[in-house]
């Protein structure tokens, strides 16, 4: 077992992470696959809702850098900006390659982490299901086929469309709900069903829903940990987080 730090916790890598205000799930997903030997340390940022022009993206750059900095100071081996509708920026590779140049600090995006995951499974045809409103809902489907994805269903439950105090609705979201809904969303010959949302409590339903459905199931907070785990070299396999957490 490679040793990076002599520290009693955080031997193998120190993992940053970078949560929107409201989140409460990705902490909690990460804390049941981390192997041993793997720490993460926590910052929260304001969401960025404009990624697109030039003055949202200098505006959310801004803020990743401070977080960064501070995160830095904990020692890191990389960073992750875990927030799926926030980071959906093309060239998918663009905003985690300019976080690494101006941190000097590996940097990973949840959606560019997304984008390897399902490229790693060799998936193209995809159904989605999100938690997320109309407008939201939009930009990820054209954010997944400027990436070359076939995107046969996209499903979302609305949440947000009364403005961003609904977000904390997510990770309240039932179990059984979440179920009932990735059923609605999953269309036959899709190579894998992807779940967004860093806030969306799916990590005890990924291996059931695999099993069902006979295809791998992709979700934001697994893809993240999985990337974040290989950019430091570590390829453990996680057991019970799906066949991505499986993949080398």
């Amino acid at each position: 077992m490679r040793e990076r730090h002599q520290s009693v916790y955080s031997f193998r890598a120190k993992l940053g992470l970078i949560t929107p205000p409201t989140n409460t799930v990705n902490e909690a997903e990460w804390s049941r696959m981390l192997p041993e030997g793997v720490t993460f340390h926590t910052h929260r940022m304001p969401l960025h809702p404009d990624s697109s022009s030039e003055k949202g993206k200098t505006g959310l750059m801004r803020d990743l850098q401070s977080v960064c900095g501070l995160l830095k100071q904990a020692r890191v081996d990389a960073i992750a900006y875990a927030c799926t509708a926030g980071s959906m920026i093309n060239p998918v590779e663009s905003l985690p390659t300019a976080l690494t140049a101006a941190v000097g600090v590996t940097a990973v995006t949840t959606s560019a982490a997304i984008v390897r995951g399902l490229r790693a499974l060799g998936a193209t045809v995809l159904s989605v299901a999100t938690p997320y409103h109309e407008a939201l809902n939009h930009h990820e489907t054209v954010f997944l086929r400027e990436n070359g994805f076939e995107v046969a269903s996209l499903v979302g439950l609305g949440i947000g469309a009364g403005g961003p105090a609904e977000y904390v609705q997510i990770a309240e979201t039932s179990l059984e709900r979440i179920t009932a809904h990735v059923r609605a969303a999953f269309v036959p010959g899709s190579d894998a069903i992807l779940i967004t949302c860093t806030d969306f409590p799916i990590l005890p339903l990924i291996a059931t829903l695999e099993e069902e459905f006979g295809v791998p199931v992709v979700t934001s907070n697994q893809a993240t940990l999985w990337a974040m785990l290989r950019a430091v070299g570590i390829d453990d396999r996680l057991s019970g987080c799906g066949r991505l957490a499986a993949q080398h």
